[in-house]
This record gives structure tokens, C-alpha cells and sequence, in this order.
């Protein structure tokens, strides 16, 4: 196999988009962030970036809340949509017809109702970076639709029809290929 050898890119795909929620429950905004992650577990730590001249950057700011709103395939338009229009200039949420609602334990945090997981997240750290500042948060909740869980209580969060960005493009997530640990899991005996 041959291989170019390119300049330093952010070609880590695919991605999770998100929709990021934030500023007032009398006047909330969404944003589209593709650059997202988890980063511990104890406590329950996620990491945005976004751009200082975004319209949300200065709502994450001044609230130090916002909430991390997991896409559907059916909501994949407002996902291009809100990426692509600002705040300053359109009421996100009521242009894609959507619903803000107040979170379970950051009441002043919207929450996106058609999501049907969001993890509410106070700021903890902003890290100037460069053309992005990284917001370090700890996830203080998950609000998650009971329509995901089994009837022992289990996330299937296959039942979400979550969506990824690779590259330019949004992709229905595929079939599985394996699980946790299976790789070493010892086969069970007849």
C-alpha cells in the first residue's frame, strides 16, 4: 500500500455532529458542533470547540451552561441548517419548527425536545486554542427518551438512528460489528 504524506489536517472522521444548546429558555440557540468529545469519566467530562466570533460562544460564556443534544436521522436537516445560519440573525429553534425545554437539573439550560438524549453540562475550563477555544464541561445530567430503553431499564441506543459526519457528509450509523471486549471474550461451551 502506498501512502501520501499530507500537511497536519483534522481528518479524524467520522464524527458525531451535535446539537448544542445554550442561552436563555426565553430566547434559546442551537449551534452544530462537529468537534466534540468525551474526555473523563470521573466526573463525566465532554469537550466542545468552537470559534470566539460565534453568535453561542459568547451565550456558553456568559451562562457557563449548555447541553449536548444527540441527532436523529430525522432531525439531519436541522443539524446541516443550524450549522449554516447564525443565531444572530434567525431563531433556530423556530425556524426548524423545534422545542426548547428547561433541563432536569439545569433548569435554565435548554434542552432540545426532539433530541432523544442531551447531557447538560456546566463549564468548567475554556482553553484558548487557536481558531477555537475548547470548552472543558462536566456532564451534571443525561436526559434520556424512555423509548431508548429495554425492559430492564438498558440503553439500546441503536433504537436512536443516530448520525455521524465524515468529510463533508451525514451517514446513518450501519450495521453492528462487534461489541466490547468481544475480541477477547471467551466463547461459552455447549
Amino acid at each position: 500500500m502506498s501512502k501520501q504524506s499530507w500537511k497536519g489536517s483534522t481528518l479524524l472522521n467520522p464524527e458525531p455532529p451535535v446539537l448544542v444548546s445554550c442561552g436563555e429558555l426565553a430566547r434559546p440557540n442551537l449551534i452544530t458542533i462537529g468537534w466534540t468529545g468525551t474526555i473523563c469519566t470521573q466526573p463525566s467530562m465532554v469537550s466542545i470547540s468552537v470559534r470566539p466570533e460565534r453568535y453561542s460562544y459568547e451565550l456558553i460564556r456568559r451562562s457557563g451552561t449548555f447541553a449536548i443534544n444527540l441527532p436523529t436521522e430525522k432531525l439531519v436537516w436541522a443539524v446541516d441548517w443550524c450549522g449554516v445560519r447564525s443565531g444572530r440573525d434567525f431563531d433556530k429553534f423556530a425556524e426548524m419548527g423545534l422545542h426548547a425545554e428547561p433541563g432536569s437539573v439545569l433548569t435554565d439550560c435548554p434542552i432540545l425536545a426532539e433530541s432523544p438524549l442531551n447531557l447538560e453540562c456546566r463549564v468548567t475550563q475554556v482553553i484558548p486554542l487557536g481558531s477555537h477555544d475548547l470548552f472543558l464541561a462536566q456532564v451534571v445530567a443525561c436526559d434520556v427518551d424512555e423509548e431508548l430503553l429495554d425492559e430492564n431499564g438498558r440503553l439500546c441506543l441503536e433504537r436512536a438512528k443516530l448520525i455521524v459526519y465524515s468529510h463533508g457528509e451525514y451517514l446513518a450509523l450501519g450495521r453492528k460489528l462487534g461489541s466490547f471486549g468481544y475480541s477477547v471474550r471467551k466463547k461459552k461451551r455447549r
